[in-house]
């Protein structure tokens, strides 16, 4: 530990590395990645690395078992296989992988109190999270830009094929790959977290090339989908609000209770599928947004940052991957149909028909439109 102890750190810093500090368990071939922020602070108290450790089982558990059953029902029922949905089983797919490489070694980390894997490893964990936590927010673009071009074209806009999904989803694949394979080549790097039980972008450099990463991933990762993703339900929101508005006055002039014919229903099933798809991506923008600001937090020296702050920070993110298959299971009466079937024992319903049921929680379109 004297090795740290340069003099380049003050000597209130000194002090405590000479004292018992969080970084002290870390294994040697790894203080070359720690930051030099963290050695003034004092082990956690091992009670929150149990919690942590803990609630990383649970999650990693529901969240496999969850996108486990998606990936298969949605693959195994035919009528869940349609192109849009191969976007619902990209998505299940990106978050089924997120929890079975990230909870595994979180759990043992957490039993040791620290990073034990070595270097490479820490570096490989962190890349997978960032790379399946940018499959997942890009997936869920496509989603909303299928949904706009289902609801707010209507029959002008052209339906996708398996071909168009698959050339998306590969797309989102290379995308995402290309931004976290930057940092294995010098742009930014792959360093232990504070709590020293994961790893994660080093956001605490002020080098240029460490910053920049930061605000350019997140530029193109948080905020461009964000965005588009706000612009696509704008408009979906209005167009739907526009037909109900035509709808009500042609029922009025006709002197009826409702003009509900086939399209209106299904038109308004799609609204149901886009409240489902926006719910969705609500909570991962409310999972990955406490890890955005700790990155902020860090480049800008804005407040100071704990090993306890960066726990919530990978919770938050890492429980992304469990919300999915829950919303699936609330929303979507097709694949509750499915489950029950498949395994009645994770289904909440009896065995009964739902009626018209959906083809995706999140992007299914209508058989009608895609007929037309």
């Amino acid at each position: 530990m004297a090795a740290f102890a340069e003099p380049h750190f003050s000597a209130w810093t000194q002090t405590v590395v000479n004292n018992v500090t969080v970084v002290d368990k870390v294994p040697a071939e790894m203080l070359h990645m720690v930051d030099a922020h963290w050695y003034q602070f004092p082990p956690m108290n091992p009670l929150w690395h149990s919690i942590l450790g803990f609630a990383i089982f649970i999650l990693g558990v529901i969240s496999i078992i969850g996108n486990g059953c998606v990936i298969y029902i949605f693959t195994n029922t035919k009528a869940l296989r349609t192109p849009s949905n191969l976007l619902v089983v990209n998505l299940a797919f990106s978050d089924f992988l997120m929890m079975f490489t990230m909870a595994p070694p979180m759990v043992i980390n957490c039993w040791h109190e620290t990073w034990v894997f070595g270097p490479f490893a820490c570096e490989l964990y962190a890349m997978f999270g960032s790379l399946f936590g940018c499959a997942s927010i890009w997936t869920m673009t496509m989603i909303a830009f299928d949904r706009y071009n289902v609801i707010v074209k209507g029959l002008s806009g052209k339906p996708m094929t398996n071909n168009g999904a698959l050339l998306r989803i590969l797309g989102i694949w290379a995308f995402a790959l290309l931004w976290t394979l930057a940092p294995l080549f010098g742009w930014n790097r792959y360093v232990p977290e504070g709590n020293m039980t994961a790893c994660g972008t080093d956001y605490l450099s002020q080098d240029f090339t460490s910053r920049s990463y930061i605000l350019i991933y997140s530029g193109f990762v948080y905020y461009l989908p964000l965005f588009s993703i706000i612009y696509s339900y704008i408009f979906i929101i209005q167009a739907v609000s526009a037909h109900e508005k035509n709808m009500r006055e042609q029922a009025k002039k006709m002197n009826v209770a409702s003009l509900r014919s086939q399209e209106a229903q299904n038109t308004s099933t799609e609204m149901k599928l886009a409240k489902v798809a926006l719910v969705t991506i609500s909570l991962w923008f409310m999972a990955w947004t406490p890890y955005l600001v700790i990155n902020y937090t860090g480049i800008f020296k804005a407040a100071p940052i704990s090993p306890l702050a960066t726990i919530w920070g990978s919770l938050f993110a890492k429980a992304n991957a469990v919300y999915n298959p829950i919303v699936y299971g609330i929303s979507h009466p097709k694949y509750r149909a499915a489950l029950y079937q498949k395994f009645p024992s994770l289904s909440c319903q009896d065995n009964s028909d739902d009626g018209q049921s959906v083809a995706s929680a999140t992007t299914g379109v209508s058989e009608e439109k895609q007929a037309a």
